[in-house]
């Protein structure tokens, strides 16, 4: 009878909890280093199943990259500065993060503000000018979405709906 495998193997324990982690979605090779070390796992076994991982196409930082920024952007609305910093968060090195954030260009980034601040403007019905403003740019503030073309998305989706665009005469436009 062949014999059962070792539950207690550090490097299949590792492995185990890598593919489980990987099988609710992508993870960063940060992720799952910090996974693995929260679990008690040595630091060589870490090291040597995340490279048996990324060889074998598993952990691919560029990769996931590429697929978080696409999809927090088109769902979300998030804007290139929150990407970033997600990613940065993830663990993901700088020049990955710079070069997935790049993939979304200037145009496509304004259009999405617009498509934002178009769905946010048929809630605030009531509100007065000054309160709409406040409202639009700091969503699109926290989205990751630079000041100027916050206030400058604002002033012409605000002026689009015939609202006063007074308060915004003097912001900073980039």
């Amino acid at each position: 009878m062949a014999d059962a495998p070792n539950v207690e193997d550090p490097v299949q324990r590792a492995k185990d909890i890598c593919l489980r982690l990987l099988t609710v979605r992508p993870r960063t090779r940060a992720e799952l280093q910090q996974a693995l070390a929260r679990k008690g796992i040595d630091g060589e076994v870490i090291e040597g199943v995340l490279g048996r991982l990324d060889a074998i196409g598993l952990v691919d930082d560029r990769s996931f990259a590429e697929v978080w920024v696409r999809s927090r952007h088109t769902y979300e609305g998030l804007g290139r500065r929150a990407l970033a910093a997600e990613l940065r968060r993830k663990g993901v090195e700088e020049s990955v993060t710079a070069e997935a954030v790049a993939a979304i260009d200037y145009g496509a980034e304004e259009e999405r503000a617009r498509q934002l601040v178009r769905k946010k403007l048929r809630t605030l019905g009531g509100a007065d000018d000054a309160v709409r403003v406040r409202r639009l740019v700091g969503m699109l503030a926290r989205k990751g979405y630079s000041q100027g073309m916050s206030f400058r998305v604002v002033r012409d989706e605000l002026r689009s709906a015939d609202a006063d665009t007074d308060l915004l005469d003097d912001a900073p436009l980039d």
